[in-house]
């Protein structure tokens, strides 16, 4: 009677290894970013981005049937915090898919975790180029990648502004670093060497000591890899001390924050960022802007990215229930999304990503540079 017993305990623990992923009543897809601290403004434009989409694809019926439910995780842009988020949306929440994390920093410890546990994982902003190099067949970027960024930031220094004095500033992070490292490597490439080279720390707000080592350096131009909450305040005083540079950095400046973060929009004029072209302007994203509007959803810059990766998961999650189908479709197949058509490599990165530069007005409304 005990190994009769035995054998229908191990013939039921045999049967629920072999249930599919989505026999639950519902899909879960963890959408994982900072919800808390100086950067939750971006996690949140990420998840207002997803959910708006998804609450369309659930009223539409599903996925094969099934409503999707959404499982936020708060990172905070800290990589232990996002390894403990990942480890909690694969043992308790059991994802069947991963939108995020925000930071590189935190993608690419979290998404070990997801590898190792054959979950899809589609970062809306990650560009570090270690998040799609390390051989993962999980990993998707649903962004551009910073060595691609850095080839059109250091032609834009170069040759559009025509400064070769560059300061390199960066947050000591795993994106911004990795971002001034990579334009560093370009413009050492065209024979120019930075005239400074500095890291600041995340959550600094006095960059004073800073600014006199750029004046002194010389610097007719300043590019920054890091965020706004450090950013901004860096343009504002170096305009306050008075240091006469063009200010460049990358797509994380595409938020409105940065104007009170810099001290008005007058601080400005000469600030630039590079990002994707924006899918507001594309007659095509009519119907997304529509949808966006329709749920009291601002379509900022995460916002679209968040709906886009969004559109890339569910076409994914419909097309398999194992990981194999589902990287192979995004692999061979195209999506037209809320930031354009889309479609990825072996890696996992974006086809063709295509980055231009942005300016402000003197009401700091971003402007394209021709």
């Amino acid at each position: 009677m005990t190994n009769f017993s035995k054998l229908l305990a191990a013939t039921a623990i045999a049967s629920s290894l072999l249930v599919p992923a989505f026999a639950a009543e519902t899909i879960k897809i963890g959408v994982a970013g900072p919800y808390t601290g100086a950067n939750a403004t971006f996690g949140e434009q990420v998840f207002n981005g997803v959910s708006t989409y998804v609450n369309q694809v659930n009223a539409a019926g599903g996925i094969n049937g099934k409503q999707i439910e959404l499982v936020k995780g708060d990172d905070a842009c800290e990589p232990k915090q996002a390894v403990a988020v990942a480890n909690r949306f694969v043992d308790q929440d059991q994802v069947q898919a991963v939108i995020g994390h925000f930071c590189s920093s935190s993608t690419i410890p979290a998404s070990e975790i997801y590898n190792d546990a054959g979950i899809l994982e589609m970062t809306p902003s990650s560009t570090n180029p270690a998040v799609t190099e390390r051989g993962f067949d999980n990993v998707f970027r649903g962004c551009g990648r910073d060595d691609q960024q850095a080839v059109v930031a250091a032609g834009f220094i170069l040759d559009t502004l025509k400064r070769d004095k560059i300061a390199l500033i960066h947050d000591k992070d795993t994106y911004g670093q990795g971002l001034v490292d990579a334009v560093k490597k370009t413009i050492e490439e065209r024979g120019i060497a930075p005239v400074l080279y500095e890291g600041l720390t995340r959550g600094e707000r006095d960059f004073n000591a800073l600014v006199t080592k750029i004046k002194s350096a010389g610097a007719n131009a300043v590019y920054f890899g890091g965020l706004i909450p450090e950013g901004g305040p860096l343009v504002r005083q170096l305009k306050e001390q008075g240091v006469d540079v063009v200010f460049v950095s990358g797509d994380s400046f595409a938020q409105v924050e940065l104007i009170a973060a810099a001290g008005g929009a007058e601080n400005l004029a000469n600030v630039y960022y590079s990002a994707t072209p924006d899918p507001l302007a594309d007659p095509k994203t009519k119907d997304v802007q529509e949808a966006l509007t329709k749920a009291n959803v601002t379509p900022a810059n995460y916002v679209l990215y968040g709906y886009a990766n969004a559109q890339a998961v569910v076409a994914a999650l419909k097309a398999g229930e194992d990981l194999k189908s589902q990287a192979d479709w995004l692999r061979n197949n195209t999506v037209d999304s809320a930031i354009g058509e889309i479609t990825w490599d072996e890696k996992g990165d974006i086809k063709n990503f295509n980055f231009v530069f942005y300016n402000f007005d003197d009401k700091g409304t971003p402007v394209l540079v021709e």
